[in-house]
C-alpha cells in the first residue's frame, strides 16, 4: 500500500486551506495571483508556490498550463475540488465548476487548457484589490448572475464586499477592450434595471403602485427592492455600485471608451436635482435612484494599488481614491444642510417681512403686540377690538376710562331721592262719594 507523503517544510495547514479556497473561487491561478489572493502581506511568491508544491503532492492540484511568460496555472483536481467545496459551501461561497482533465483520443494531448486573457484579468484585479485591503478572500464572487424581468442574465465578472473597506458591495466588469463602448452602455442599463425590480414576494401595494406609472418604482424604498435581498446595504443613498476595469489597452482607447460611458450612460448613473422649495439655494444633488459607475485599469491597480487614487468617477473630472469615488460629498448631507439653512433663512425673511408690516399705534407711537395685530385682524375678535388704531395699553386705557365712565353713571342714577306722593285738591273724590 502506497505511503501517504508527508507535507512540505514551509508547508502549512493554514496556507494550503487559504490556497484551496482560492482555486475553488476562482477555478484557475497563478502562484503571483495566489499570493495577492491569500498572503500578500508576504515580499514575494515563494511560500505559495511550496504550498502548491505540497497540495500537488498530496493531488490535490495540478498544473493545468504553462503561459507564455512561463508563469504555471494551477487549478484543483477532482479530489482537491471536493476538499474546497467542504471549506466553501458551509460559509455560503459558490464553488467554480471543476476543471476535468480530458485528453484527445488520438494524440493524448491534454484538452481544455487555455487560459483566456479575460479570466486571468478578472482573477488579477481580485488580487490586487485583495493586496490593497479592499476585500477577503473569501469576499469575492465571480460570474454572478442577475436576471432582468424579460428573462436575460446579466452577468458580473467579479462581485466584492469589503465592508471593512468602506465598500460594502461592488460589482465588477473587467474589459479588454474586446467589447464595443455602446454594449457597456447597455451592461449598465441591464444593472440599472435590475436595481429597480421588485421581489418575488413583493407586498401587493407596492406591485398596484409600480404597475401604476412607469416611474412609480422610484417611490418604493431600496429595503423594499429585489438587489437589497441579494448585497447588503451601500451605506450610501444609491443603488449597488458598477467598477469598470479596463486591461491591455492604451490610454486613448480608454478615454473615448469613458466619454460614450458617460454620455450614452448618463440617465443611469446621473443624479438629479432635488424638487425643493428653495431651488436656488439648494445646490445638492439626489442620488437615490442613480448607479455610482468607476472606472479605472488594471495597470493602474498592479501599478498604484487600488487603495490609490486610480478610480474616476463617472460625472467628475480627478482620479480619487475607491471611497472617495464612491461617496455622495454633494448628496444627502449637503441636501440637509443647504434645506436647514434655506429654511431658516426663508424664516428670517418672513418674520422680518412680517415685522415690516406690523402696525404702529397711532396714539403712543408703540408697535403692536402679536395678540393686538391678531386681535384687530380675526373677524371674530375684530367686531369687538375698538379703535383698530391704538396699541393693546391704549385700548386698555380706553376700556378703563369706558367703564369708569359707566361705573359713575351707574352711581349718580342711584343716589338721586326717590319721588314722595303729595294728596292733591281732588283727592278722595271718585265716582262713588258719600252723601251728607
Amino acid at each position: 500500500m502506497a505511503t501517504r507523503p508527508k507535507h512540505r517544510k514551509n508547508s502549512t495547514g493554514p496556507r494550503r486551506r487559504e490556497l484551496l479556497q482560492a482555486l475553488g473561487i476562482f477555478q484557475r491561478a497563478t502562484p503571483d495571483q495566489l499570493w495577492k489572493l491569500t498572503r500578500p502581506d508576504n515580499k514575494h511568491d515563494k511560500l505559495t508556490r511550496d504550498n502548491l508544491l505540497d497540495l500537488q503532492d498530496h493531488r490535490l492540484v495540478r498544473i493545468e498550463l504553462v503561459r507564455e511568460d512561463q508563469r504555471q496555472v494551477w487549478v484543483l483536481t477532482k479530489r482537491g475540488h471536493g476538499e474546497a467545496k467542504r471549506l466553501l459551501e458551509p460559509k455560503g461561497i459558490r464553488i467554480s465548476a471543476l476543471r476535468e482533465e480530458k485528453y484527445d483520443p488520438v494524440t493524448g494531448k491534454l484538452l481544455g487548457t487555455s487560459y483566456d486573457d479575460h479570466a486571468a484579468a478578472v482573477t488579477s484585479t481580485a488580487a490586487e484589490l485583495h493586496r490593497a485591503g479592499i476585500g477577503h478572500r473569501l469576499g469575492f464572487q465571480t460570474e454572478i448572475g442577475h436576471r432582468l424581468a424579460d428573462g436575460y442574465v446579466q452577468r458580473a465578472d467579479l462581485v466584492v464586499r469589503a465592508p471593512a473597506a468602506g465598500v460594502p458591495v461592488m460589482l465588477l466588469e473587467i474589459d479588454r477592450r474586446t467589447e464595443d463602448a455602446h454594449d457597456l452602455v447597455q451592461k449598465l442599463r441591464r444593472y440599472w434595471d435590475w436595481g429597480r425590480l421588485l421581489p418575488k414576494d413583493a407586498a401587493q401595494r407596492s406591485v398596484d403602485l409600480v404597475r401604476s406609472r412607469p416611474d412609480a418604482i422610484e417611490h418604493v424604498d431600496h429595503e423594499k427592492r429585489l438587489w437589497r435581498r441579494v448585497y447588503p446595504p451601500t451605506g450610501r443613498e444609491s443603488l449597488a455600485p458598477l467598477a469598470f476595469v479596463f486591461a491591455d489597452t492604451t490610454e486613448a482607447k480608454v478615454a473615448n471608451t469613458v466619454a460614450v460611458l458617460e454620455e450614452g450612460g448618463r440617465r443611469y448613473w446621473a443624479p438629479r436635482r432635488y424638487d425643493t422649495l428653495y431651488p436656488k439655494a439648494v445646490t445638492a444633488r439626489e442620488y437615490r435612484q442613480a448607479m455610482p459607475v468607476v472606472v479605472t485599469t488594471l495597470e493602474h491597480l498592479t501599478e498604484h494599488g487600488a487603495d490609490a487614487a486610480v478610480w474616476r468617477r463617472l460625472g467628475r473630472a480627478d482620479e480619487q481614491t475607491l471611497t472617495d469615488a464612491l461617496d455622495n460629498p454633494d448628496g444627502e448631507d449637503l441636501y440637509r444642510r443647504q434645506y436647514a439653512r434655506a429654511e431658516a433663512e426663508d424664516e428670517r425673511r418672513r418674520a422680518a417681512e412680517r415685522e415690516a408690516r406690523r402696525p404702529v399705534c397711532t396714539r403712543c407711537g408703540r408697535k403692536f403686540t402679536d395678540e393686538r395685530w391678531e386681535e384687530i385682524t380675526v373677524h371674530r375678535t375684530a367686531v369687538r377690538a375698538g379703535d383698530t388704531s391704538v396699541c393693546g395699553p391704549c385700548r386698555a386705557d380706553d376700556v378703563a376710562r369706558e367703564e369708569a365712565a359707566a361705573e359713575t353713571a351707574r352711581r349718580q342714577v342711584t343716589a338721586l331721592p326717590e319721588p314722595q306722593d303729595e294728596p292733591g285738591p281732588d283727592r278722595g273724590r271718585g265716582w262713588f262719594r258719600r252723601r251728607s
